[in-house]
């Protein structure tokens, strides 16, 4: 298949590369050099204690809210780009290739959409154009300690009461919830009902409430993005129930089938690999063991199956651009490249060896913790468990085990 731009697409890459060109702050373009920010740094950094690292995510985002590219893709009618799906993937090509980050965070990317699909006109007019403004973030409660991989497990209870649900409860993995301002939530209205039914989506915008408490969960980067979040006896309005009682379930897959083909995961791959071959020409010395040591076969093999992940994300963009909506074939891409992630990383760390393990000061810098981060690649986003058990049922007819 051809994946070359047509004119009009390839005018619409250029206006993203002058963005970026133009706009994209100092403090991003330095760090894609050392190998990228953190996961999602923009829901992390716009609170910053530093008045630069805020300034550089408020700066990023005033340029892409400009342009209607906070949210791309967004009706217009409701703040957004209105982009087609080939649009989309060109504008996170490009900034995935500069490692410029995406902003608004869940928000913008899950929330947003569902609301605009099964929100009431109030809950539009009320949440979106804060998500849209930067003015706040918002934080997504669906795993529990019980219902990971197995999400319709979850246990939260929200109890009518007057005009208010009581929620009681844990979340856990709570992507950045210690600088969000709000969170929205699968919770249990029917115990009663099949596992799949009762339960019911909310949103509890304050994350701050009386009854909320938020624990840190500590990576082994030493980096603090995860979190705990307990719920006793909090009240939440029933004005902010999203879709009907007791099927949440049905608006929680509306939104999980946002943004599937993960192309910036793809081009990821692409500037690790990059930035290790850089990194491999420089040293005389690396460069000569690497082309006489077994590595650089395996370094071969990483360059084809990012080649190979990347031809998977356009086949996803290709099928929602022509109103298919992916099932197992974005199961396969997410399987491929979490499991590539995983390889690739260890590949790097082989081929620089000890170097490898220096956190700053030199070229090589980076690559432990791309290793290190690394490791929950194949459980995050549905397990590569879940994600086979997808592919066999959905993909290829085979019946449940």
């Amino acid at each position: 298949m051809d994946w070359k731009d047509t004119p009009e697409q390839a005018a619409f890459r250029r206006e993203v590369r002058q963005l970026i060109e133009t706009r994209l702050p100092e403090r991003y373009r330095l760090a894609a050099a050392r190998g990228g920010l953190e996961e999602r740094p923009w829901e992390t950094d716009r609170k910053s204690p530093d008045p630069a690292v805020r300034k550089a995510a408020m700066d990023w985002h005033a340029a892409l809210h400009e342009r209607g590219w906070v949210a791309p893709h967004w009706p217009k009618e409701y703040g957004g780009g209105g982009l087609s799906s080939l649009e989309q993937s060109i504008l996170n090509q490009e900034l995935a290739s500069a490692g410029a980050p995406a902003v608004g965070g869940s928000g913008v990317g899950m929330l947003g959409p569902t609301l605009i699909l099964h929100g009431t006109p109030e809950q539009r007019a009320k949440y979106l154009p804060p998500i849209l403004a930067g003015e706040a973030t918002w934080a997504q409660g669906y795993s529990e300690p019980g219902a990971g991989s197995d999400l319709a497990a979850l246990q939260t209870r929200a109890v009518r009461d007057g005009d208010d649900f009581v929620l009681n409860g844990q979340k856990i993995w709570t992507s950045a919830a210690h600088t969000a301002d709000a969170i929205f939530a699968l919770v249990r209205t029917d115990p009663n009902a099949p596992k799949h039914r009762g339960i019911s989506f909310l949103l509890i915008d304050n994350i701050h409430a009386p009854g909320i408490s938020i624990r840190p969960l500590v990576d082994m980067n030493n980096r603090h993005y995860f979190n705990e979040v307990f719920f006793e006896d909090v009240r939440v309005p029933a004005r902010n129930l999203v879709g009907e009682e007791n099927r949440g379930w049905y608006v929680a897959m509306t939104l999980l089938d946002f943004e599937r083909s993960n192309i910036g995961g793809a081009v990821g791959a692409r500037r690790t690999l990059g930035r290790l071959l850089d990194v491999i020409r420089a040293d005389p010395e690396l460069r000569a063991r690497i082309h006489a040591s077994p590595i650089r076969h395996e370094i071969a093999q990483r360059y084809i199956e990012t080649e190979i992940m990347y031809q998977f994300s356009l086949r996803i963009i290709s099928m929602q651009h022509h109103g298919q909506l992916p099932n197992d074939e974005a199961s396969m891409a997410k399987l491929y490249n979490s499991e590539l992630s995983q390889r690739l990383a260890q590949t790097s760390m082989q081929a620089l060896g000890m170097r490898a393990n220096l956190t700053e000061g030199t070229e090589a810098s980076g690559f432990a913790d791309i290793y290190v981060g690394m490791v929950p690649a194949t459980i995050r986003g549905g397990t590569s468990e879940v994600q086979r058990n997808v592919i066999a049922t959905r993909g290829l007819g085979l019946p449940r085990g």
